[in-house]
């Protein structure tokens, strides 16, 4: 599974619309705000000590702790009882609970989740019936939904479990969703499907895109990657303010679920202007690692360029997203060979592999982080040769595989999703040492078609490898919305291999899928905090406790390995600190 409308489209498959929010939704931020602010909060030039239980602070020169104090949003000590006589705390004098340093989703779309937070939430419908029962209640809870100037939005259906592609026609055909403006995106947000009325603004006769499809079988309807334009182009696009306020919602649910800071996977020029003013205020409670997306896909931009690298990294742009290919689910991830079940395709890249090379060195020589979704083993070599090319164009003295090593260390290239690898290029990956962006839970989504598509060689020597990229630093997060952002979920799925919504494998197996691929629980854990800092040149600032790194921690009922790894699926976080501000906590 891949990540946007192209994670490829645009993140929500473009980026899905802001409408207004229902009056609870905002009646509980409120009351969500005020009970926060009546949390004691210590002035900045103070520093501040804070005692647990105990302490998992993930500095190798000091695994645990019982007590660190704060001041000026970073740890200014850490230290364990033993350390200090003057401070000894009583395990009845400390807070009640454990601690970890606050986690980080490595791949994930802010802007696209607000927006879905508001929309049609399609994951998990079992027919074209209950998809169609689901937007029906929608627009009864939004009644201003579904005009020429409101499409109704959403995401999450599937084809492959409805038995065939949706159409235009099914819309239309129901009474009570006749005439409605409708663009719906697929679980992988590489597809949209639309209603009859968005159909009636495009030409008649469409052409083929290249990188694209329209789905012309069993009827109209469904746009995919590239071919997404012609809809999209057509969308009444909300104004800043919606866009803001879907930001704000977005931001909440993120530190509820234990997150403090997150990767953006592509950020439109329009949506970096927002989050600069938002994270301004005191309602930007969430540090973001932006990714420059071009308003034109894969393409160099200067004249859209923008660096942007704050002292407290609550908000940094040095990256810049790149597209190489589409998604498994729709056929659309290019590969070196045809799909398994059908054969009569290879799937689409969505930029051919010179022009890739090309954007990728223009972007390097400006000093960009260049990070390529890549999902087809055709698409993921492409990527390293990209990254090959740029690393020699940067470092023109390199002659050696060690040397071209060393010069990545500089500019930390990833590859976004790295799910289908040759043998091949999986050793050059190790060899330079780029860095694969993966997210677990994307395994456990795509294990119900994986072998169908791709059948049994490539899956067992190519497919979602994650202990195999160990030596290179794997980056762990979730491509949020394409799957929920619950940073233990995708714990759960890399240590387990089993799918966390039910804890089963492969057709209900209790065992997990491939689980030579699986993770420790220190290993995932790792994934989303110093992994996450290292992609995003922040070693020894986030994803740990020590001196000097941000204040960024959360508080957990109990120590996490002491957990059996089934509760992962269902932990819920006490409370989220972000620069010692606590952001969340737990209503008991």
């Amino acid at each position: 599974m891949t990540s946007q409308p192209q994670s490829t489209g645009r993140m929500f498959a473009t980026p899905l619309p802001r409408w207004g929010f229902i009056l609870s939704v905002m009646a509980v931020a409120l009351a969500v705000a005020m009970r926060l602010q009546q949390q004691p909060i210590t002035d900045a030039a103070d520093a501040k000590t804070y005692c647990y239980k105990a302490v998992r602070t993930h500095d190798k020169n000091q695994a645990t702790a019982s007590c660190f104090s704060v001041q000026n949003g970073v740890f200014n000590r850490v230290w364990a009882e033993s350390d200090d006589s003057e401070s000894v705390v009583s395990q009845d004098k400390a807070i009640d609970g454990y601690v970890i340093p606050g986690l980080w989703d490595g791949h994930g779309h802010l802007m696209a989740y607000g927006e879905f937070l508001h929309s049609v939430d399609l994951f998990g419908a079992k027919s074209l019936s209950e998809a169609k029962d689901r937007i029906k209640v929608y627009l009864k809870k939004n009644p201003e939904a579904g005009t020429k100037d409101q499409w109704v939005r959403g995401v999450g259906w599937d084809q492959d479990v409805y038995g065939r592609m949706p159409t235009a026609a099914d819309i239309e055909e129901d009474p009570a969703l006749k005439g409605i403006y409708m663009m719906l995106d697929r679980i992988d947000v590489h597809c949209t499907w639309v209603s009859q009325s968005v159909l009636d603004l495009l030409p008649a006769d469409l052409p083929d895109i290249p990188g694209g499809e329209i789905i012309r079988d069993p009827g109209m309807g469904v746009f995919c990657d590239n071919a997404m334009d012609y809809v999209v182009k057509r969308w009444p696009k909300p104004d800043s303010k919606k866009k803001a306020m879907a930001v704000k919602s977005a931001l909440a649910k993120l530190n509820e679920v234990g997150l403090v800071g997150m990767h953006d996977a592509s950020s439109l020029p329009e949506d970096i202007r927002i989050y600069t003013d938002m994270s301004k205020t005191e309602d930007w409670t969430l540090r973001v690692y932006s990714m420059l997306e071009c308003s034109k896909r894969n393409t160099y931009c200067p004249s859209e360029s923008v660096k942007i690298d704050n002292p407290n990294s609550m908000f940094t742009v040095r990256a810049v997203k790149l597209f190489a290919d589409g998604a498994l689910g729709s056929w659309g991830s290019a590969m070196l060979a045809p799909y398994a079940d059908h054969p009569w395709t290879s799937g689409t890249l969505l930029i051919n592999a010179t022009t890739l090379t090309s954007v990728t060195k223009s972007w390097a020589s400006k000093g960009y982080q260049v990070n390529i979704h890549a999902i087809g083993d055709l698409a993921n070599r492409n990527a390293v040769d990209a990254f090959v090319a740029a690393l020699k164009q940067q470092c023109p003295d390199a002659t050696t595989d060690a040397d071209l090593a060393n010069c990545q260390r500089t500019h930390r290239f990833r590859i976004e999703h790295t799910q289908i690898m040759h043998p091949d290029d999986q050793a050059r990956l190790h060899a330079l040492g780029i860095i694969p962006s993966i997210q677990p839970t994307h395994a456990t989504s795509d294990m119900k078609y994986a072998l169908d598509r791709l059948g049994p060689e490539r899956t067992d020597t190519e497919a979602y490898r994650m202990r195999s990229f160990l030596d290179a630093n794997p980056i762990l997060g979730s491509d949020f919305p394409v799957e929920p952002p619950n940073p233990f979920h995708g714990i759960y799925a890399a240590v387990t291999r089993k799918n966390p919504a039910t804890g089963l494998g492969v057709n209900g197996s209790h065992k997990g899928w491939h689980t030579d691929e699986a993770l420790s629980l220190d290993q995932a854990l790792w994934g989303f905090t110093g992994a996450t800092a290292y992609g995003a040149f922040l070693e020894d600032k986030a994803g740990q406790i020590k001196q000097g790194a941000f204040a960024d921690w959360l508080v957990l009922d109990k120590p996490i390995e002491s957990l059996d790894i089934e509760q992962l699926r269902t932990l819920k976080v006490k409370e989220t600190w972000v620069a010692g501000k606590r952001v969340y906590a737990r209503d008991e």
